[in-house]
């Protein structure tokens, strides 16, 4: 590239570091274009076969020699050059073994490469070459053996020389990003008509019933009977678009000429959608690779970046498709049982490290795919117990494992190993001291103490602790914190089922009465119907147990699992800056990880019927604030 001062120092420090220097054919892209077409030109006025044919497969690239007319038609030309040489320029007799060797070798380019050309008129007499015994005094061949045809073929070779080498000066490295930079343009595209296509096959089938409808109408009509306004009205309603069945009132006379055709024509009007593009593929082997060998800096910036990448995507088809490309590459080794994996991060030694895996964990269960994804390593919930013991309760690596273990919870079997390993004891204690948790650490504290009291083991293992788990209860039920109380409520409506918790239940109200705070406390209980689990529930008849939500069969359904719930604090209080000069983010991974084409769109599945429930009930099923909180705003 003309970089001489470089190429100066580089071969004085190989000098000095006894290196051998790399061979070069010229020190620019200029000389080496003109010593490229010099030698092919050369061999073939000497008529060299071997060295020339090397030098055109190497040179021309594939793309071109065998997709371009042009190419192809001047390859042909070049084969009967060589097959004929011989002929043209021996002297005296020619060497019959070498020319037999020639046309043995044309005779195999028309049976494969040439065969292409075979339908062609302008080619096709040159396919009986081979079998002629002397080709020089055949009328159809008089016109090769004329000086001035290897001429114009030696001028049309060198003029397709000039114009292909100036074309692939460029870089590989260049031409390689371009590609890419095609492939995911290309992507693109396809996805886009991929749902185009989704969309006129809809409205296909739904013209269809449309049409059958209509048939009927018509045969009711020959046979006498009136067609109504609501069932005109009924046709032209599934006709319309999704946005017309929102815009169009129901009170709009079709019984009026023109209406419905009117209404209909409006509905074909393109409605403008903005699409969101798919965002690059990474190269996922070499982000693995850094995330466990590279520096704790590098690591955080990269578990950072990929969680971003999650977080600011837009909700549907852009974020399924990076959480897929994902789990497609086992991003965090979920899959892998090695004793080195991505996962381990979050035991790293550096805080930033810890925290950063622990948010990227904690925005991988935030999404029903990544906890069935987090799901299949078996030691990922008891290394995040651990964490959570482990860790300062300010810290917020403990707030992200603590968030983590509340959406993972929605698994059933996740619960049971969590009840298992006495999570729900730990969260009684720890929930003695809510002054020392932020408003996130305090609702999925609850959240998750709620989730593992609905089953059955869960239950049983409060019975323990009810003394203890049914005050703590109470007193969260006066807490400042209003987001909380749906969770505690839900709580205490599982446990109280059970008759020991209830006596000791009833047993703690008992001894409020000799309490001077009694009434002030009852009072704000009821008040702010925060108490519709402890007071109700314990002073009405037994509840008959809900077999759906406490079952300990692993096989049940997941009720919850459709569950997607992306907060904010999954990015607050960043602690990681990149300083000058140093990548982060997006452009962190597209600059030293891009990759091709590891992109693998799924479609979204809907919703799961029955979730919905009214504020004022207390909580049945497994849930998270998140979700809970976009769902149902207090």
């Amino acid at each position: 590239a003309e970089f001489e001062d470089t190429v100066k120092t580089f071969t004085k420090e190989c000098k000095i570091k006894g290196k051998p220097l790399p061979k070069t054919r010229s020190n620019s892209a200029k000389d080496s274009k003109a010593l490229i077409i010099q030698d092919l030109l050369m061999s073939f006025s000497d008529g060299d076969q071997d060295v020339f044919f090397e030098l055109w497969e190497e040179r021309i690239p594939p793309s071109i020699r065998e997709q371009e007319a042009v190419a192809q038609k001047l390859e042909f030309y070049l084969h009967i050059h060589f097959a004929i040489y011989p002929l043209k320029h021996a002297v005296g007799k020619p060497d019959k073994a070498a020319l037999d060797e020639r046309i043995a070798y044309f005779k195999t380019y028309l049976e494969t490469k040439g065969a292409a050309l075979s339908q062609t008129t302008e080619f096709l007499p040159f396919y009986a070459l081979p079998f002629v015994p002397n080709p020089t005094i055949h009328p159809s061949f008089k016109e090769l053996f004329r000086d001035s045809w290897e001429s114009d073929l030696k001028t049309r070779l060198e003029e397709f020389l000039s114009a292909t080498l100036k074309a692939s000066d460029s870089p590989r490295l260049l031409t390689l990003y371009q590609l890419h930079q095609q492939l995911v343009e290309s992507e693109r595209k396809t996805m886009t008509y991929l749902k185009r296509f989704n969309k006129i096959q809809a409205d296909y089938h739904n013209l269809i019933g449309v049409t059958a409808e209509l048939v009927d109408s018509l045969e009711a009509t020959v046979n006498g009977k009136m067609i109504t306004p609501e069932d005109l009205q009924s046709v032209c309603m599934r006709l319309f678009s999704n946005q017309m069945k929102q815009s169009v009132p129901h009170s709009i006379d079709f019984t009026r000429p023109g209406t419905a055709s009117t209404m209909l024509r409006a509905s074909l009007v393109p409605a403008k959608v903005q699409e969101v593009p798919l965002l690059p593929s990474l190269d996922y082997e070499k982000l693995k690779k850094d995330l466990i060998d590279g520096s704790d800096r590098l690591k955080a910036f990269l578990l950072q970046a990929l969680r971003w990448r999650l977080t600011t995507s837009h909700p549907g088809e852009q974020r399924d498709t990076v959480l897929q490309a994902y789990i497609n590459n086992d991003l965090l080794d979920c899959y892998s049982n090695g004793q080195r994996s991505v996962l381990m991060l979050i035991q790293s030694k550096c805080e930033v490290v810890r925290q950063y895996t622990a948010r990227l964990i904690n925005t991988f269960a935030s999404l029903a795919e990544g906890r069935l994804y987090l799901s299949q390593n078996p030691r990922l919930l008891r290394m995040l117990e651990g964490r959570l013991k482990a860790e300062d309760k300010f810290s917020l690596t403990r707030e992200n494992v603590l968030g983590a273990l509340q959406k993972l919870s929605l698994r059933r079997a996740l619960q049971s190993t969590m009840i298992k390993d006495g999570l729900i004891p730990w969260l009684v204690e720890a929930l003695k001291d809510t002054d020392s948790m932020s408003d996130y650490t305090l609702a999925y504290s609850v959240a998750l103490i709620m989730n593992l009291c609905l089953r059955s083991s869960g239950k049983k293992m409060c019975v323990k602790i009810a003394n203890e788990i049914l005050k703590v209860l109470s007193d969260l039920l006066g807490h400042e914190n209003h987001e909380i109380h749906p969770y505690v409520n839900g709580a205490l409506y599982s446990i109280l089922a059970i008759p020991s918790i209830r006596d000791e239940a009833r047993a703690m109200v008992r001894g409020l009465f000799s309490c001077r705070c009694f009434v002030t406390k009852l009072g704000d209980i009821i008040s702010a119907r925060k108490g519709v689990g402890f007071i109700l529930i314990l002073y009405s008849p037994p509840l008959p147990p809900d077999e759906s939500a406490e079952s300990d069969d692993e096989e049940k359904e997941d009720h919850a699992e459709d569950h997607n719930s992306m907060e904010a604090d999954l990015d607050k209080d960043e602690v990681l800056q990149a300083q000058q000069g140093e990548l982060s983010g997006e452009k962190l991974l597209t600059t030293e990880y891009l990759g091709i084409m590891t992109n693998t769109p799924k479609a979204r599945k809907k919703s799961m019927p029955g979730l919905h429930h009214s504020m004022d009930e207390p909580l049945q099923r497994p849930v998270t604030p998140g979700y809970h909180r976009a769902h149902y705003p207090m």
